[in-house]
């Protein structure tokens, strides 16, 4: 079951740019000294009283001591303009971890992962923790994003696909109306049974993907979604 949800405190110890708008960070936590999390889940981060912003983990549970975010900060609103100003030593409180959009071990069916943009780090998480684990299942992977160069962690995918027979990297970008995560889905799915789908990003894709799905005979039930915007 997932962890309850806990006031933490924590340490930046490092900031990067995978992407172009992309930001990761580097969190060792301070208090509580560890946070036990499942893969998948978030973390929220307050800005005033009724203000907060959720931030995905990028990172496995494997790592409890320190965890990684990581964010678009492309939209340059309060969340981005915060993430931008993150740098080694500076102190970050939040609550986690949040969320259901994880993969439960004794699920036996097989996993159709689908990513919109940002919506790629919570699958990036429970993907890293089932190859961490030595856990070899026969899962595809979907991933759109804007461009070539935001295809965040392509490169890991790529290798994954390379360890793993049973692993298919599907990536696209926005520019080809054929590359739209619904029509690659659209494409590629032919057998629903026995699928479970995790859908991340926004809301229209969402909609459009488990429109797909369902069109081909998936119980709406069997689609998983986590809305970023």
């Amino acid at each position: 079951m997932p962890a309850t949800p806990a006031a933490c405190r924590a340490r930046v110890t490092a900031v990067r740019a995978p992407a172009p708008a992309i930001l990761e960070a580097d969190l060792v936590l301070v208090e509580p000294p560890a946070l036990e999390f499942e893969a998948g889940q978030w973390v929220s981060v307050p800005f005033g009283p009724k203000t907060v912003r959720a931030y995905s983990i990028a990172s496995t549970p494997r790592s409890p001591t320190t965890i990684t975010l990581c964010a678009d900060v492309a939209p340059d609103g309060l969340g981005s303009r915060w993430f931008r100003a993150l740098a080694p030593g500076a102190e970050v409180e939040f609550k986690g971890p949040l969320g259901g959009f994880v993969l439960p071990r004794s699920d036996a069916r097989r996993p159709l992962f689908v990513a919109e943009e940002i919506g790629i780090v919570p699958i990036r998480s429970i993907l890293a923790d089932l190859d961490e684990t030595g856990v070899d299942r026969p899962a595809t992977l979907v991933y759109q994003a804007r461009s070539e160069a935001d295809l965040v962690y392509d490169d890991e995918f790529r290798a994954l696909a390379r360890r793993h027979p049973g692993f298919a990297y599907h990536p696209g970008v926005s520019a080809g109306e054929g590359a739209r995560a619904e029509a690659l889905v659209d494409r590629l799915v032919t057998d629903v049974t026995g699928l479970v789908a995790y859908v991340a990003g926004g809301g229209a894709t969402i909609a459009k993907v488990r429109e797909v799905l369902m069109g081909k005979g998936l119980e709406r039930k069997a689609v998983k979604w986590e809305k970023f915007w």
